[in-house]
């Protein structure tokens, strides 16, 4: 973000990729992918996937000093919000051993419970799809639900794979095994899907309704895969598994009141001259219109504005 709104102000427009503050930017968040992904293979799903919220807590305080946004009661409050909450997950999180060979994925996979679920879940994201294809319904929820209904399947699919390659390191080789491979595809094919779905979400909603509403629809679905799929919560005792669901309402709830009502800071798009046009002889500048798609239209009912040009 830093990276666009420092390119706009420049004089001698360049592509965003052309900025070494953006190829930091993009670094560092494959890092952050990096840990992510490696944390699925030494911690139980439940916990990994609401810990999330700790990026939002992030970019809501360094925006203070790299976006020079101002920092808001609701942002300190949402903050002490999901930091609490953070708390009870790590505190109360199910102790499951997170040794998980090939056999045990494979076991996993062709269970009844997984079985049934899949079953539901191809169900509703079919429906879904059908709504989003054939009747045009690009409604923020439909399209963030069948983000999570992938979510569910990448992280299963992602602690399977990290779990095979951290005991392949240490010298129980998994990766001669089909169940490895097969896993791989999951996760690559849902996370493609999930990013296409989101993105669109992107263009049409703002971030800080996509944000929250995205953050507890995949908090709910990995949870519920980790649940059924790896069995994280079965010998965990009552009060354990209800202090964990209030941390993950807590983080939640930090996460919304942080998100709500921040206001988008849209790029300042500088005139356009149309000395620069190829084959136009006019030396005027336009200001295009930054909440619309028309670059420099002027309004139909200013004829003498029309006459003028």
């Amino acid at each position: 973000k830093c990276a666009h709104l420092r390119l706009v102000c420049q004089a001698e427009q360049k592509p965003y990729y052309m900025s070494k503050l953006w190829w930091c930017g993009i670094t560092l968040l494959g890092l952050g992918e990096v840990g992510n992904f490696t944390a699925y293979g030494f911690a139980p799903i439940t916990l990994v996937a609401p810990l999330g919220c700790v990026s939002v807590i992030g970019s809501a305080f360094i925006s203070v000093f790299f976006l020079k946004k101002t920092m808001r009661t609701a942002d300190i409050l949402g903050g002490a919000l999901t930091i609490t909450g953070i708390y009870l997950l790590v505190t109360f999180a199910p102790n499951v051993p997170q040794e998980l060979t090939a056999r045990q994925v494979q076991n996993y996979l062709v269970s009844w419970p997984f079985l049934v679920y899949s079953i539901l879940e191809i169900i509703i994201f079919c429906i879904l799809l059908y709504f989003y294809k054939r009747k045009a319904v690009k409604h923020i929820m439909v399209l963030l639900m069948m983000v999570a209904l992938l979510a569910s399947l990448t992280v299963i699919a992602v602690k399977a794979v990290s779990s095979m390659i951290a005991l392949s390191v240490t010298g129980k080789m998994q990766l001669t095994y089909s169940v490895f491979y097969i896993m791989s595809v999951l996760m690559a094919t849902s996370c493609a899907f999930q990013i296409k779905f989101l993105n669109q979400a992107m263009q049409l909603y703002e971030a800080t309704a996509v944000v929250p509403i995205n953050f507890v629809f995949f908090t709910i679905s990995a949870i519920i895969s980790g649940v059924i799929f790896y069995r994280e919560f079965q010998s965990a005792a009552l009060l354990s598994v209800f202090m964990f669901l209030f941390g993950c309402l807590l983080s939640s709830l930090g996460v919304i009141i942080i998100a709500r009502n921040k206001k988008e800071k849209h790029l300042h798009i500088p005139f356009i001259d149309y000395g620069h046009i190829p084959g136009q002889k006019l030396t005027g500048k336009i200001q295009p219109d930054s909440h619309s798609s028309c670059y420099g239209t002027l309004n139909k009912e200013d004829d003498s504005v029309k006459r003028q040009t």
